[in-house]
């Protein structure tokens, strides 16, 4: 297989019928890295709204288990992937994230707006930083999986298009985007989890890096120093620099999910999705607000 021989095998297929697949060829097989960046990004653009992470502060969960948060996180959302929708994995998945979400009062503004990250973010990240730029064939299937995981969340008012889901979230940025200091919070346990990825002096380079990633807006709400144009530019480009080496090499002859990265490290010896995440008790345990519908 050649290097843009996946692509012609995504633009053979239906944009919206095989949206999952489209979608698993692209994030297993083209993307797998950059997925995993870009999707860690999205969910950090939405600490940035204070609604959001003041209830991911008060829940202690990305504060005091962050660890364990990132990973239950990306292991149920790796599994709808994985598995699809109709399957029994697919829908324990499902079934474990509307049961953590259904235990708050959050906004259905607000769980749109976290959707939307999903669709928008990784589209911007490779198109700046991936080997090749998504194909139009990607960007509709991605938002249709999205927008079909979201009617299983129960979300209402989804973007119906790639172009809806942008819209929505730059609006919802601009409006909702401002300083909290428990968001803030969130905000400095999670680059302290990904600095303790590495070790010694490259924790403090990786930290250093990840903010230079940021753009105004987010290094506004948290009121993060701006990095030096220098550093902007090195990281920057070294990550480019990435993307070019990976044009160069072999396409991936086997896919690479979310569950095989290095970087997920509370469950050495395997997993249940259905005992992933939190069993909170609404106004009790782990739950500082009773969700408007219990």
């Amino acid at each position: 297989m050649k290097r843009y021989d996946r692509l012609k095998e995504i633009r053979r297929l239906h944009p919206e019928k095989d949206a999952l697949a489209i979608y698993r060829l692209t994030a297993t097989y083209e993307f797998p890295w950059d997925y995993t960046r870009a999707l860690e990004l999205a969910l950090y653009r939405t600490y940035a709204v204070p609604s959001i992470g003041r209830l991911l502060a008060d829940t202690a969960e990305l504060t005091g288990r962050t660890q364990k948060r990132y990973d239950d996180t990306a292991l149920l959302l790796d599994t709808i992937v994985e598995h699809g929708f109709g399957t029994d994995e697919g829908r324990t998945a499902i079934r474990r994230i509307n049961q953590m979400h259904r235990s708050y009062d959050i906004s259905n503004e607000d769980m749109r707006y976290v959707l939307c990250t999903f669709v928008v973010v990784p589209k911007r990240w490779i198109d700046a930083y991936g080997w090749r730029r998504l194909s139009r064939h990607e960007t509709t299937a991605a938002a249709v999986y999205y927008r079909t995981l979201g009617r299983h969340m129960g979300i209402q008012d989804i973007p119906d298009s790639y172009e809806a889901f942008e819209k929505c979230l730059d609006a919802y940025e601009e409006a909702h985007f401002a300083w909290d200091e428990s968001a803030r919070k969130v905000s400095d346990a999670t680059l302290d989890l990904m600095a303790s990825w590495y070790p010694g002096p490259l924790a403090s380079m990786m930290r250093a890096s990840t903010r230079a990633l940021l753009d105004e807006p987010l290094l506004r709400a948290f009121r993060y120093e701006r990095p030096g144009v220098v550093t902007r530019t090195l990281v920057r480009r070294a990550v480019r620099l990435r993307g070019r080496a990976v044009r160069l090499m072999p396409p991936r002859a086997v896919p690479h999910y979310a569950r095989q990265n290095w970087e997920i490290k509370s469950y050495r010896k395997g997993y249940r999705v259905g005992e992933l995440g939190t069993f909170p008790v609404p106004g009790v345990q782990g739950c500082p607000v009773v969700h408007t519908g219990e």
